[in-house]
């Protein structure tokens, strides 16, 4: 994974002994996409692929002969000789391919589409002046170089590009949001005041900044205030704060100066390129909530480490850090680095994970504002996204010292504490950017682009040859006239195109964060075509904020141990975060009330009791088929067709005896793709 966000994970299996299967080449469909340990699973051993076995020969004829009639109906539904051609004409522009007209009804990637030019030229623009910058400041420092150890400082290295990023920001900001930055800057300057409530007074008398004489003076007081503030009070204060903000963001649309005075009215007239800035606030909010909540846990792991604990602060109730925060796993010696063994060598074991091992120290130079608006304002992510938790971040802004001979080697079990004391921090740093590493060569990143211009030339050949955004924009009954098949395309492909509007986007950033050396996690790492698990699909649709919501929402509200409380709490929040329409609450509602019955059945047929007989894997793919076809049917009430449509096209479907023939037929390739996947 290239950005585990601090969520649960498990090391892989040992490798299995050589056996006859093993020169077969272990592909899956989602292999064809992204590279994630999240869509990998272990397969089972002496398990023969069945690439060459006739049932899968038989599934190739049947993908041959359905895949294209899936295109061509769809097609002929929308075509020029179509009756309804002239309802959503209007709606088309010339094209670029073939003479064909284009499709732009949908205006979120209309918007993405006519400034990608823009968009392309910026995101160069930046990591050439950004490369530039590192390479001049290493040449002109010596202690900015990590090819000279002996006086390089990643700390300076650190704060000196998050300098230079957080200027940039402001810049580009400035541009986009235009008079509207000082609204933007007046907040994140109130959030970070909330996150100091939840520090004590900083000295640099001991490893946490703060001596045992300022510790015991400033215990639960705010960062020189003169009033008592207990420092378990900051993760609600933070909540509260930034909920309280996207409510009056939305009320006050962005807030205008001639409410607070006349005078002002002028400033409104310049608003950037961007007016809206409320509207890409959500994902800055979320930036905003981890910087706190990393910073509290940081200084709450500090206080309960040191020596001069008061009995009032061993009783003090703290939101409970994850347990999977690299905090406690190496508090625990869940992921060490041993001694050398027997001969002086260490074991090497590659990571994905880009989260560092130990979060930064609580001391005031580990959250100083400069870093924090580098990492809330930080442009190739700032409009949509992924989102980054802030160690993450920070681990990533400079290279350690020593990066070719750090090694890391995760165990389950638990050994002597004096293992941790021998992991330098230049080593822990080593195997954060070794990982990052990985993804930012240049062939990583020429075959990331590469696949980005795939799905933009799909994105274009679907939005080409099949008006089907514009046609169902046409408005009530759009599908009066037309066969079940068509009817069933038409909304397919709408959920292709809803898909490929948000992986685009997610991906260009992605892309321009890769080339400025910062990896994120990948958001999109499955289709809606071939997400047969509603379990799944959580972690597979915007994963980054899954993962976000996990670290500092579900886990923290109780997780398994409190289940209701915490799918109340994160559902809440994700219908608020998103938007509180209809049409969306019945979405999250209708998946969360579709996991029921993959939960049943994993429970009634487990994997470890019939996974080895023959009908079992049929069975799996049945399941999965019908976990498709009800993600689909969320999708498209949430956003496509909304609830009243929803409920036409399903009547539609299953009016007649032919109607469900045609939705056995279009599920048929789902079928056989769950079994590829799972398969081989």
């Amino acid at each position: 994974m290239r950005d585990e966000q601090h969520a649960q994970s498990t090391c892989p299996p040992p490798p299995a002994a050589a056996t006859p299967a093993a020169k077969w080449p272990h592909l899956r469909l989602v292999d064809l996409t992204v590279n994630s340990s999240s869509s990998s699973t272990a397969l089972a051993q002496g398990n023969r692929p069945r690439w060459r076995t006739t049932e899968f020969y038989c599934y190739y004829l049947v993908f041959l002969a359905v895949v294209p009639q899936m295109a061509y109906l769809a097609h002929t539904a929308t075509a020029v000789s179509s009756k309804h051609y002239w309802t959503y004409a209007g709606k088309l522009r010339d094209g670029w391919i073939g003479g064909l007209q284009v499709d732009v009804s949908d205006h979120q990637y209309y918007l993405f589409r006519s400034k990608l030019p823009l968009l392309v030229a910026l995101m160069l623009f930046h990591v050439a002046l950004s490369r530039t910058y590192r390479f001049l400041s290493r040449r002109l420092s010596p202690t900015l170089n990590p090819l000279n150890p002996r006086v390089y400082s990643p700390s300076n290295a650190r704060d000196a590009r998050a300098r230079f990023s957080a200027t940039f920001s402001l810049i580009l900001l400035a541009a986009l949001h235009g008079t509207s930055l000082p609204k933007i800057l007046v907040i994140l300057y109130l959030n970070y005041r909330i996150a100091r409530l939840g520090t004590i007074n900083n000295s640099s008398n001991d490893q946490y900044g703060l001596s045992s004489s300022s510790r015991r003076r400033s215990k639960n007081k705010s960062s020189g205030a003169g009033w008592s503030w207990r420092r378990e009070w900051t993760p609600y204060a933070t909540w509260g704060f930034n909920i309280a903000v996207l409510f009056a963001n939305s009320l006050a649309e962005g807030y205008y100066y001639s409410s607070i005075s006349p005078r002002l009215a002028f400033l409104d007239e310049y608003k950037g390129l961007l007016p809206r800035w409320q509207i890409n606030w959500n994902i800055s909010m979320l930036r905003l909530v981890s910087f706190n909540m990393e910073w509290y846990w940081a200084w709450s792991a500090a206080s309960s480490a040191g020596p001069e604990e008061e009995e009032g602060e061993k009783d003090a109730v703290l939101l409970p850090e994850p347990p999977t925060s690299p905090r406690i796993k190496v508090r625990h010696n869940l992921i060490i680095n041993p001694p050398p063994a027997a001969g002086g060598q260490r074991r090497r074991t590659r990571r994905r994970s880009t989260t560092p091992l130990l979060d930064p120290s609580p001391a005031a130079g580990n959250y100083s504002f400069v870093l924090y608006l580098a990492y809330v304002l930080y442009p190739p992510l700032y409009l949509a996204g992924p989102i980054m938790t802030y160690p993450s971040f920070v681990a990533q802004l400079a290279p350690p010292a020593v990066c070719a001979s750090a090694t890391t080697t995760p165990l389950n079990g638990t050994t002597t504490a004096a293992a941790d004391e021998n992991v330098t921090e230049a080593e822990r740093a080593a195997v954060v950017v070794a990982a990052a590493q990985e993804e930012t060569t240049p062939l990583a990143l020429v075959a990331y682009a590469i696949r980005f211009l795939a799905c933009w030339v799909t994105m274009e050949l679907v939005l080409h040859t099949m008006y089907v955004v514009a046609l169902k924009d046409s408005g009530k009954g759009w599908w009066n006239g037309m066969t079940p098949a068509q009817v069933s395309l038409v909304g397919f492909w709408n959920l292709i195109v809803v898909w490929l509007k948000l992986l685009l986007p997610w991906r260009l950033f992605r892309l321009w964060s890769l080339l400025d050396g910062i990896v994120p996690p990948e958001n999109m790492i499955r289709c809606m075509a071939n997400n047969y698990s509603v379990l799944g699909f959580w972690r597979a649709w915007h994963r980054s904020y899954n993962l976000w919501v996990v670290r500092y929402l579900y886990i923290p509200l109780g997780g398994s141990n409190r289940p209701l409380l915490a799918t109340l709490g994160v559902f809440t929040f994700v219908a608020l975060w998103h938007d509180l329409r209809l049409r969306l609450l019945v979405w999250g509602w209708a998946i969360t009330l579709f996991v029921v019955p993959e939960m049943v059945g994993r429970k009634l047929v487990p994997y470890s009791k019939y996974g080895s007989r023959p009908w079992y894997r049929h069975l799996a793919a049945a399941g999965g088929v019908a976990n498709i076809l009800l993600l689909m049917t969320a999708n498209l009430v949430g956003f496509v067709v909304g609830v009243d449509g929803g409920k036409e096209l399903w009547r539609i479907m299953l009016g007649d005896r032919q109607a469900l023939c045609v939705v056995v037929a279009d599920a048929s390739p789902s079928a056989f793709g769950v079994q590829v996947d799972c398969s081989s």
